[in-house]
């Protein structure tokens, strides 16, 4: 069947990968979209995805949340998209192409994205049972799958990027991980014999085995068929339960050379500067598949990218050229930082190496310079922070010292950069080829005024997001020169952010809200009352820091009280009808029958309504402010504690049975999530905290879903930070993997504490992972690597919360004075709310709100009662 109906120019796409998914988009910029039929035969059974980010399906990341297309994308702009369903065979003479599946299409403009394969070396028993590629969607699963059925060992074969990614990727599936690689160092291409043995050193710590030098001579497999071992070339034979071949790529180019175009000697399709094909102008190139003019095929997305703004623009009869383009990449590999750029290797004639080397720190800096001072290139590893400055200064000569610039942070004549240091032409974004006049031009001739607003406008960071730290510099920095206000204070009472005035609470061991407004807050709010958002900040950051700072750790002690959220007011959730919930602290979800005898007694004497949670609680609902305290007594003296249910802290650490009654369970997560709910309870923070333990890797406890969520494996315990449920899910990532306890809470300290320090206001750790400048990656080197080297006093505030630890209704009901709080009207103690009343439903009680089912009770309407009591 043939289908190009006439009339209509139809431009056909072979294959759907990231440069083709980035083609269709400079299509539509150019309007093409809606003056020519679009189809797009797409071999895989997904649509474009993010292939960089491929490995972090292994930290939590679902195959869709890798996806890079926007179905509503396809429909608006009318492209046909056929996945699954790959071209077979291309009659340029007809002009043609057939897919697998028998459809036709006719083309006026044909473009070819077809990619790349991976290289498998011609070794004995390379396809035998056992053996994997790594490189798409299908090929993780697979691996995943036989990984976890079927083995305890995996070997890799090649130690570039891919082959790292995979044996990380092999190593957090519990099994024990070779590298095999050829040359002699790890990642040839992209760093030398410094940085290699920087990065072998870390490696190798992390409890891989490297084997580099020696290349695989043969796949041993047994009786069954499936792999047993690998024979290498020094004689030496590995047992392994499975193999994965990361050896490199190829161009897929058999289609081309099935149709007579011309390919190079070694691969890819070759093309021109307007990326047509040299055999026929109406056949276009791009991507991995492509042998551009200046003889190279280009392995990274970026080069890809621009051969994809190329061909679009040469199609829509614009002048464009694609003569080359900027091979630097920044890595994060297992962990550690990895990054090179301009002439890395140092192959231009007399120059010059600037080297600093800490073997102990894992960390490798090499700059090339040039006679003249010129920055030629450069190698990073173990700390490319200064990578986006640096790579945008190649081509120049730096206005400090070489040797002050890779030196750390502090250290002897360091320099650091920012971003005005940088030329106009200066390459921020090289996925997209954005400078930082194009920037600077979204802000002052597109008047963006927000960093989203730029990525919208230039396209800039919203590629692997390397550049996105510099790109926030540059904004901030160009609305300032414009003369906007770049206001970064907490609220209109203080101009300090959050974590300033947490740094001046810790350092001058102020314990009062009003002593901190007076004397650092803005010219007009000093001797004032504050505001609804300062106060309730301030007094989180006091009560995370009392026990260090000298303040009290009862959170209603004096001026504290009248700092707080309406919930902490009573210590209990206000519900929409006036009256509260009372939830009791269950560490776990563990608890004996006595104690759930003592919650259903307590729920019948007061009439409450019972729900068992998500969270592995039982809540208790409809109680008035005077019933509190006679509830909470009885609960007190029969174990329970406050579950903080009303406060910016710790929930609940939610925990399946793990090993000590699963089949499947490997480690007691029980155990650890009644020791870590304990930790942590009560620790106050500038938005609520929740967590899992789950005993095995089938994840009942949902622990990907939390901000901090642990999953044991066969060696420890795996922590994952920054994940939540909600309107806006996020899985969490993975922070580190094979914990030891000790190891475990350790880290998870450090994270929590550096969290509290460094958040905005009612920000969760979700969107502080994303907010802070680095991301996963700084917060790993600062909590794992201690490269702020502030570990200690984290450690050392968690454990004074810990040491200081009291249950704030223990406290409470013991008090006479702290009691007074709890009526409905102060002025006539003994009289309950009226607004509080229930009717019958599924033989429990629910809020009786006949008029408040449209409009509930207006929330000042409460405060104002609140006001009273």
């Amino acid at each position: 069947m043939t289908a190009n109906p006439g009339g209509t120019p139809t431009i056909v796409l072979v294959g759907h990968g990231m440069v083709g998914q980035r083609f269709l988009e400079a299509l539509a910029e150019r309007g093409l979209t809606a003056t020519h039929r679009v189809v797009v035969l797409c071999e895989e059974p997904r649509p474009a995805y993010d292939r960089v980010q491929l490995t972090s399906y292994f930290s939590g990341r679902t195959p869709e949340d890798l996806s890079l297309t926007d179905l509503r994308f396809i429909e608006d702009h009318g492209i046909e998209l056929h996945v699954g369903d790959p071209a077979e065979s291309i009659d340029r003479e007809a002009r043609k192409v057939t897919a697998r599946s028998g459809l036709v299409v006719g083309y006026d403009v044909l473009v070819l994205a077809t990619g790349s394969y991976p290289f498998v070396p011609p070794v004995p028993n390379k396809d035998a049972e056992g053996c994997f590629v790594y490189r798409t969607v299908e090929d993780i699963l697979a691996i995943e799958e036989y990984a976890r059925s079927r083995a305890k060992t995996g070997a890799v074969v090649g130690g570039g990027l891919l082959g790292l990614e995979a044996a990380g990727a092999l190593k957090g599936l519990g099994l024990a991980a070779h590298i095999v690689e050829f040359a002699p160092r790890l990642m040839p291409v992209q760093v030398d014999e410094g940085g290699g043995a920087a990065l072998l050193r870390t490696i190798e710590e992390m409890g891989l085995t490297v084997h580099t030098g020696v290349g695989t001579q043969e796949i041993v497999v047994g009786e069954s068929g499936a792999v047993t071992g690998m024979k290498l070339s020094d004689g030496s034979e590995l047992a392994t339960d499975m193999v994965v071949f990361s050896a490199g790529v190829r161009p897929r180019d058999q289609l081309a050379r099935d149709c007579g175009l011309q390919v190079g000697e070694r691969g890819g399709i070759t093309v021109d500067e307007q990326c047509r094909t040299v055999t026929d102008p109406d056949v276009f190139a791009i991507g991995e598949c492509a042998l551009a003019a200046d003889g190279r095929v280009y392995g990274l997305v970026a080069p890809g990218y621009e051969q994809a703004e190329t061909a679009a623009a040469t199609i829509a009869g614009d002048a464009s050229a694609f003569t080359g383009a900027d091979l630097s990449a920044k890595l994060k590999l297992l962990g550690v930082d990895v990054a090179s750029f301009g002439d890395a290797h140092g192959t231009t004639e007399d120059c010059l190496d600037v080297v600093y080397s800490d073997s102990r720190a894992g960390l490798y800096k090499k700059l090339v310079i040039g006679r003249d001072g010129t920055l030629l290139g450069g190698i990073l590893v173990g700390d490319a922070e200064a990578y986006g400055t640096l790579r945008a200064l190649t081509g120049s000569v730096p206005p400090v010292a070489p040797e002050s610039l890779v030196l750390p942070a502090g250290a002897g004549e360091s320099a650091q950069l920012g971003p005005s240091a940088l030329p106009d032409d200066a390459v921020i974004c090289s996925c997209h080829n954005v400078t930082k006049g194009t920037i600077r031009g979204a802000v002052t001739e597109h008047r963006c005024t927000t960093v989203p607003e730029v990525k919208k406008c230039t396209k800039a960071g919203t590629g692997c997001g390397s550049c996105v730290k510099v790109l926030v510099q540059l904004v901030n920095a160009e609305l300032e020169a414009s003369g906007v206000e770049v206001d970064k204070g907490l609220c209109g009472c203080f101009s300090q952010t959050r974590e300033e005035l947490y740094e001046i609470v810790l350092a001058l061991r102020i314990t009062s809200y009003q002593d901190l407004l007076d004397r650092y807050g803005r010219e007009g709010a000093r001797g004032g009352d504050g505001c609804e958002i300062c106060k309730p900040a301030v007094a989180s950051v006091i009560a995370s820091l009392a026990p260090t700072i000298g303040a009290s750790t009862y959170v209603l002690d004096g001026e504290q009280a009248a700092l707080q959220d309406t919930n902490d007011h009573f210590l209990a959730n206000l519900q929409k009808n006036g009256s509260y919930s009372v939830v009791p602290r269950i560490p776990g979800g563990e608890i004996a029958p006595e104690k759930l005898i003592v919650i259903g007694e307590i729920a019948r004497d007061f009439g409450l309504y019972t729900k068992i949670t998500g969270g592995q609680r039982i809540d208790m609902f409809g109680a008035r402010v005077e019933q509190l305290p006679l509830i909470w007594a009885r609960l007190v003296d029969a174990g329970f504690e406050s579950g903080h249910a009303y406060g910016k802290s710790l929930r609940t650490v939610k925990s399946c049975v793990g090993q000590t009654w699963c089949r499947y369970g490997v480690q007691d997560s029980v155990r650890m999530a009644i020791d870590l709910e304990l930790r942590y309870r009560g620790l106050r923070s500038p938005h609520k905290l929740k967590s899992a333990v789950s005993g095995c890797q089938r994840e009942c406890a949902e622990a990907r879903s939390k901000d901090f969520g642990v999953i044991a494996t066969a060696n420890g315990w795996n922590l994952y930070v920054g994940g939540n449920g909600g309107a806006t899910p996020r899985h969490a990532d993975l922070l580190a993997q094979d914990l030891s306890d000790a190891g475990l809470v350790r880290l998870i300290d450090r994270f929590l504490m550096f969290y509290i320090r460094t958040a905005d206001r009612l920000e969760r750790t979700s969107t502080w992972l994303e907010r802070i400048p680095g991301g996963l990656e700084h917060v790993r080197d600062v909590v794992v690597h201690d490269s702020l080297g502030i570990c200690d006093e984290l450690e050392a505030l968690m454990a004074a919360h810990v040491a200081s630890y009291r249950d704030e209704w223990a406290e409470t009901v013991g008090d006479p004075e702290k009691l007074a709080r709890f009526v409905s009207f102060v002025n006539a103690p003994d009289t309950p709310d009226p607004v509080v009343s229930f009717v019958p439903e599924r033989d429990q009680i629910k809020p009786d709100l006949p008029l408040l089912n449209i409009g509930r009770r207006p929330a000042d309407e409460i405060l104002e009662g609140s006001a009273q009591r």
